[in-house]
């Protein structure tokens, strides 16, 4: 039996974004094991049939010898499952994970950038130089001729060097959402246009404009509110202080619910998902998940973002940190439910055409059989 490895830093993560993964790889008759931090995520990893490898590491540490301890230990744990690919899902488990995979001898590895974080988002000299950096050691030492690199979008692999249209590189309509879990719904009824945030609560997920821009389009009349969903990641270093988020509720039509585990239901009782993205996203899941349910998009010109919503279509594409324009943005459409009805419309189309479960299901089964035909 043929074996694959996912490496990835937290079981939420994994249990979140990547079960469609492994279910295809058990369906395929591989013997899967999943590698990551593990707190209280391990059942639904474990009912896909995959197994599961503790693997201790802060993601948030830039220790040097951390994460050569990190290196070791894992480069210990391949060497004992002797898995015939390697499938590294993001940056920092693709660098300690490529580095770990050359000490065990494991040509056959998948790299997939789920998003660049904040060497994606940033634009100064110092995120430009660690970009060259990693795509230094993702296309030089770290890089065999069987690695293949996983993409969400196609502004991603351009940032590093890599050629979209080339052989070694897939391209991936996200995560995959299954339409059955997220049914396309009617909008709800009143006169209020609800507009909610399904994301952690990080300052590089542009919550803050959102904020900022439903209490603009209040004082301007327009009759608007806004609910936020999600926690802070006390792991990023970008995490919004609950107390924040707290002042932010004391706001007149704004609220923090934390975390939710019902988006299907969040996107019932409302007409607009926001997403003020800096950049630094693969292809958000949220995106995926509100448009299934029938609801258009309110976001930024950033890589992830911008290839999946489709300006004046499915949703609208505003300018990073402008909260003017999203301001405006929210007058309009609150004095247009006919245009929000048109565009959630087209949003539940699109998504189910190349981003289902059943779409990338069937991307990776076609990758992992060309690898192990190799």
């Amino acid at each position: 039996m043929s074996k694959l490895a996912f490496i990835v830093t937290e079981d939420w993560f994994f249990a979140s974004h990547f079960l469609p993964m492994a279910r295809a790889a058990v369906a395929m008759g591989l013997d899967v094991v999943v590698i990551a931090r593990v707190r209280e995520h391990a059942a639904p990893i474990l009912a896909t049939g995959a197994r599961l490898e503790p693997l201790e590491a802060e993601r948030r540490s830039l220790n040097p010898l951390a994460a050569a301890g990190t290196v070791t230990r894992l480069a210990a744990i391949l060497r004992r499952e002797k898995p015939d690919i390697v499938h590294c899902i993001s940056l920092k488990p693709i660098l300690v994970g490529g580095a770990a995979s050359a000490l065990a001898r494991i040509p056959r590895r998948i790299y997939a950038l789920t998003g660049l974080g904040f060497l994606g988002a940033r634009q100064d000299g110092g995120a430009r130089r660690a970009r060259a950096l990693i795509s230094h050691l993702l296309r030089g030492p770290l890089r065999t001729s069987r690695t293949r690199f996983v993409f969400e979008n196609r502004d991603d692999p351009v940032l590093l060097g890599l050629d979209p249209e080339g052989s070694d590189v897939l391209i991936l309509g996200g995560a995959g959402i299954d339409p059955l879990a997220y049914p396309s719904m009617p909008l709800p009824d009143g006169a209020t246009l609800r507009v909610a945030v399904i994301a952690r609560m990080l300052w590089s997920k542009g919550v803050d404009v959102i904020v900022e821009a439903v209490d603009q389009a209040r004082r301007g009349g327009a009759d608007v509110t806004l609910s936020l969903y999600g926690e802070p990641d006390p792991s990023n270093p970008k995490a919004i202080p609950p107390e924040t988020l707290e002042a932010w509720s004391r706001r007149p039509g704004i609220r923090w619910h934390g975390r939710t585990d019902d988006a299907a239901g969040v996107w019932r009782d409302h007409h607009v998902a926001g997403l003020a993205s800096r950049g630094g996203e693969g292809l958000p899941r949220t995106l995926l998940e509100s448009a299934a349910s029938g609801r258009l998009s309110l976001t930024t010109d950033v890589p992830g973002c911008r290839s999946f919503v489709r300006e004046g279509i499915d949703g609208l594409i505003l300018p990073v940190d402008d909260v003017p324009a999203f301001a405006r943005a929210l007058v309009a459409l609150a004095g247009d439910r006919a245009r929000v009805a048109r565009m959630g419309a087209a949003a539940a189309e699109r998504v189910r055409d190349g981003y289902t479960e059943d779409n990338v299901q069937a991307a990776v089964t076609g990758l992992y059989r060309s690898m192990l035909a190799s």
